[in-house]
């Protein structure tokens, strides 16, 4: 009578599930043909020579090959990880200084009594830091600000929870300047940190404009008959609430100045990659910079700036080593000579499409892959190194197979139930998944729709 319904299913641990890739790669090396294509140096870059793959001696990984992959993926990984690694203690000194939760708190209180206008203004400001400093989980902290503002304005905890994670997400689509998973891809693509610019922005403002009327429209509903929200009913578990999340401190000069050092020191690393040709050592080293300084700003001290910078290091653990284990498999497919030959089979399958059809279908794949590889840079070490060679041989953009990635990894991670970040702040909401699914559905099918036809006009027009 008491006892609990066991779980028929449960979703595999991220690293789990690469482990299982890993395990196949290895087996493939024993059971596809060993094959290469010849390559040439251009510019700077190794690109496949169309026409030139041929098979080789079969090199099959042995068991004990396939556990050491795993350490070589972390060496060949190294430069991204410690990336990781840097960015993220850095923003973790910032986050440490309460600027950012001060700041967002600030602007809440200020435009409580404007209504309607505070979903815009919420949504643009957290798009801003998704599309600069990759904010996903970090969106947490601030539900619960989003929530109580949402109640005392009228609406429901859906649309102060959408405020908050849908803002940050179009940014996260939008990608621009992105350091884990735009800057990570064309590192891999070895394109230009950051190029392509202008084309991500005028998409980032179509995904924005979408959220913000999606989101809007959903509010208006509710104030006009609360019966129509997606939570009625649920909602008086949460009423009086509101007051007890006005938790943090008041925006003070301090703050201000440690929010001036982050937006100087994003403009410096944009100078330095587009100026100075900087990649991912320089710019590490002034997100770092960045945080030093704003430390010392905010009030942290030395030791609480490095206590803080280990804390947001270890934030970043789960995303920065699954680099190194998603490495392990192109380790495998290299070792094994077979990554050629699935290059191979892939530009096969779809050589008989359209470049804009092909490039849809790389999409989709991203899309699919997202599902069990939710970690943006994880996802990135897994792919690109296969879809950087498909688009050459496709005659597609580095670019725009980077495109591909970064818009079906970030688009699904508002629904998906392996999103971390997602599961969190719906946790903290107390939003039901499947209320919460019934109510992002139509926003995350129109977003791959503007994302599909994104990746068409970028073969069309050749953004690179």
């Amino acid at each position: 009578m008491g006892e609990t319904k066991k779980k028929w299913f449960k979703i595999p641990h991220t690293y789990g599930i690469i482990f299982t890739i890993i395990i196949l790669a290895t087996i493939a090396t024993y059971v596809i043909n060993a094959g290469q294509y010849d390559r040439v140096e251009v510019d700077g870059r190794q690109v496949v020579i169309d026409n030139s793959y041929h098979q080789v001696a079969s090199s099959p990984v042995s068991i004990f090959e396939m556990f050491t992959s795993i350490p070589l993926g972390m060496q060949a990984g190294a430069q991204i990880i410690f990336y990781i690694f840097l960015v993220g203690g850095a923003f973790g000194i910032i986050q440490a200084t309460g600027a950012i939760e001060s700041g967002v708190q600030s602007l809440v209180l200020k435009m409580q009594n404007r209504g309607i206008l505070l979903i815009p203004i919420s949504m643009i400001a957290f798009s801003i830091l998704g599309f600069t400093t990759g904010m996903s989980e970090e969106t947490i902290i601030f539900v619960p600000i989003g929530i109580a503002v949402a109640r005392a304005l009228g609406y429901d905890a859906i649309v102060g929870t959408a405020m908050v994670s849908t803002g940050a997400a179009s940014g996260f689509i939008g990608g621009m300047m992105n350091p884990f998973t735009v800057g990570i891809a064309q590192g891999i693509a070895e394109i230009p940190i950051f190029s392509g610019f202008a084309f991500r922005t005028v998409v980032y403002l179509f995904v924005l404009t979408v959220a913000i009327t999606y989101v809007m429209r959903y509010a208006i509903k509710i104030k006009n008959d609360p019966t129509k929200s997606i939570m009625y009913g649920l909602e008086q578990k949460y009423a009086g609430k509101a007051d007890e999340f006005a938790t943090f401190e008041t925006f003070k000069l301090r703050h201000a100045l440690v929010l001036l050092t982050l937006v100087a020191g994003i403009g410096v690393n944009m100078y330095g990659v587009f100026e100075w040709d900087w990649f991912l050592n320089q710019l590490a080293a002034n997100f770092l910079i960045v945080g030093m300084i704003a430390g010392l700003i905010g009030g942290l001290g030395v030791n609480k700036t490095f206590d803080a910078l280990v804390d947001g290091m270890k934030l970043v653990a789960y995303g920065a080593l699954i680099v190194g284990f998603a490495r392990a498999i192109l380790v495998i497919l290299e070792s094994g000579v077979i990554i050629d030959t699935i290059v191979y089979g892939l530009v096969s399958a779809i050589s008989h499409l359209p470049q804009t059809l092909a490039a849809v279908g790389m999409f989709f794949v991203q899309v699919l892959i997202n599902f069990f590889i939710p970690s943006g840079s994880g996802q990135a070490a897994t792919t690109m190194p296969i879809m950087v060679p498909v688009a050459d041989l496709l005659g597609i953009e580095r670019q725009v197979a980077v495109l591909a990635f970064q818009y079906g990894d970030a688009i699904t991670n508002s629904i998906i139930p392996t999103s971390a970040a997602l599961m969190g702040y719906l946790a903290i909401a107390g939003i039901p998944y499947e209320k919460w699914v019934k109510f992002i559905w139509k926003l995350i099918l129109m977003w791959l729709t503007i994302a599909a036809v994104a990746l068409v006009v970028a073969v069309m027009i050749g953004v690179s």
